[in-house]
């Protein structure tokens, strides 16, 4: 069972970070005898950590799981006028690890937070030893030349942008959102009602076009952010929906060419979109288990 959106907001806190007030969401650890690292999740555009909801409780039995949401997304501060970068979240990213305290942990990042993750995976690389344990991906643009923005995205970054966001309707986000899903494993009314609200909070909606810059961004730094995953100094996972039309199995089959089967653990969910997590949580709540318990075993 997922967890309503009131329900997760009690869950979470406002903290502050690098000036800005960020909501963020933290199990605590579990009461089982043995149970695993601590687990950090970046979430996707145009959403936020609620994202994760679905799977919380699964995994939060054998890991304390830490999720929050980006600046300009959910329940963090949306500044107006703000020029949105990855590298600001990532350093949001690490002042959150700083501020409580983690090492030695796994992060879980889905597409908007897979770009934000290749940039500290980038970072990681680059010093003594790495913070983390692993690395887990879904779907999301990890190349920008497999990279298939659907066209609202194409013409929210244009001139028209502006324009667009103050348009832009819960019956519009529907029909986009609902494209990028399976056609077995589609959004629930809740689950588009939700996501919608969170956008709209304090005209979130109009940051979109600011936001979007990630796009532009992957181009710019392709040769970082995709040399961060060649040289991983960290275990890979990659599980992605195979039916996505944005990143799915076209993206899978990029990575294979360039770094090899055999540079992560790689699951292809065939049915599956491009929101695995929302879509089909069983599966993912399984193999991020099982891949958390044996890091190293990168084949499947």
């Amino acid at each position: 069972m997922g967890i309503a959106l009131s329900a997760w907001r009690d869950l979470g806190e406002t903290r502050t970070l690098l000036g800005r007030s960020i909501f963020v969401v933290d199990s605590g650890v579990p009461d089982a005898d043995e149970s695993g690292a601590p687990v950090l999740c970046l979430h996707g555009f145009p959403s936020a950590s609620w994202d994760w909801n679905d799977i919380w409780n699964q995994v939060t039995n054998r890991h304390r799981v830490i999720a929050f949401d980006f600046l300009g997304f959910g329940f963090s501060e949306k500044p107006r006028g703000h020029r949105y970068s990855i590298a600001e979240q990532a350093d949001l990213t690490e002042a959150l690890e700083t501020d409580l305290e983690l090492d030695g942990f796994h992060l879980l990042a889905h597409d908007y937070g897979d770009t934000v993750a290749q940039e500290l995976l980038a970072r990681q690389n680059s010093r003594p030893s790495p913070s983390w344990r692993s690395l887990c991906l879904l779907n999301g643009g990890l190349f920008p030349e497999t990279h298939r923005a659907r066209l609202i995205q194409k013409l929210m970054v244009g001139p028209a942008g502006p324009l667009l966001s103050r348009l832009m309707s819960r019956r519009a986000f529907a029909k986009s959102f609902a494209a990028v899903f399976g056609p077995h494993s589609q959004p629930t009314k809740d689950q588009i009602d939700t996501l919608w609200g969170l956008l709209e909070r304090e005209r979130g909606v109009r940051a979109v076009p600011s936001l979007l810059g990630y796009m532009a961004e992957r181009r710019a730094n392709r040769t970082r952010w995709v040399g961060g995953l060649e040289k991983s100094c960290v275990p890979l996972a990659l599980l992605n929906g195979s039916l996505d039309p944005v990143s799915g199995a076209h993206m899978v089959a990029r990575f294979r060419e360039l770094f090899g089967a055999d540079a992560a653990r790689i699951v292809e969910l065939p049915d599956i979109g491009h929101y695995p997590q929302l879509e089909d949580p069983d599966t993912i709540s399984r193999e991020l288990l099982g891949f958390w318990s044996d890091p190293e075993q990168t084949a499947t």
